[in-house]
């Protein structure tokens, strides 16, 4: 009999703090990972910007809707919003982690005001861009860079979810409408030293399949009405230029990204001339200034680098 007692009393004690306001809903770590959720429309999207995992970030929420005692996400099967109450929630959320910001930069003098994501492709992730980068970082300390190269299409997928503020990529043409775009010559190349095009089946050194120039490869061998085969696959130009230098195969790149190790194949070995890649440099219309400010210097680069 004591121990149902007890075990009454207990169960009321819970009952009663459940249903009274509890201080640690302010946990602002708890509060993060429900905006962050919340922007990125996905636990995994959050976790990546977060830096975390997908589920610490699903038992923070959890743990938020405990001490509230509400739902705060509907978790749909494409996209996970906000319910009714999460949106009062997410209000007051915004506005303390805004505060928790000011603080640290009142505290450390001048902290950081803003922070760009952006996403470029490997090619371009050296040289002109990273001098610009460097450059644009020293005159604008309180801008907080985070740049990530990849795939043209990882990048427009990231981009898409709300991961990257500022992009540049290479699209089909026409494909979104960016900031600016620019036309990419592409180039057949083969080894110079090695050729492997009169091979049958001919030897392709290509991109992942997401690639972009993948296909284009393939349809264009095709056409021609000769067989072909991928002798080797890298997700890094560098990669791809050193096999076809060695005499792996033959591939489809930015002229740009030739070589002296490498050999054009010009209109007499009938392959096509791929005219529907361009550059693209993206970023939303609601963009913060220092975005915009970015965006503008690569602009001016690549129109200079394109001349």
């Amino acid at each position: 009999m004591l121990q149902t007692s007890s075990s009454i009393q207990k169960l009321n004690v819970t009952m009663e703090i459940i249903s009274k306001p509890n201080r640690t809903l302010f946990e602002l770590d708890l509060l993060r990972a429900l905006a962050t959720v919340a922007d990125c429309g996905s636990f995994t999207a959050a976790a990546l910007r977060l830096h975390s995992t997908q589920s610490t970030i699903s038992q923070k929420v959890r743990r938020l809707e405990e001490l509230a005692g509400h739902r705060l996400l509907d978790r749909g099967a494409r996209e996970v919003r906000p319910t009714d109450i999460g949106e009062t929630v997410l209000g007051y959320a915004r506005r303390l982690l805004a505060i928790q910001e000011e603080l640290g930069e009142v505290l450390c003098g001048e902290g950081i005001a803003t922070t760009i994501r952006f996403g470029v492709p490997e090619d371009f992730a050296a040289g002109r861009t990273t001098r610009l980068l460097a450059e644009f970082s020293r005159e604008h300390p309180r801008v907080k860079l985070e740049v990530s190269s990849g795939l043209s299409r990882t990048l427009g997928d990231e981009y898409d979810r709300g991961e990257l503020d500022l992009v540049l990529l290479k699209q089909r043409r026409g494909s979104r409408a960016g900031v600016a775009c620019w036309p990419e010559p592409m180039a057949w190349i083969d080894s110079a030293s090695a050729s492997t095009f009169a091979q049958d089946p001919v030897p392709l050194v290509a991109f992942p399949p997401r690639g972009l120039y993948r296909q284009d490869m393939i349809d264009a061998i095709e056409a021609l009405g000769r067989r072909w085969r991928i002798v080797f696959t890298s997700s890094s130009l560098g990669g791809i230029q050193a096999a076809v230098a060695d005499g792996l195969g033959i591939s489809l790149l930015p002229a740009r990204a030739v070589s002296a190790a490498h050999r054009r194949l010009g209109a007499e070995s009938g392959l096509p001339q791929i005219d529907s890649i361009e550059l693209a440099l993206l970023h939303q219309p609601s963009a913060d200034p220092a975005v915009r400010a970015l965006a503008d210097r690569l602009v001016r680069m690549l129109e200079r680098v394109r001349d």
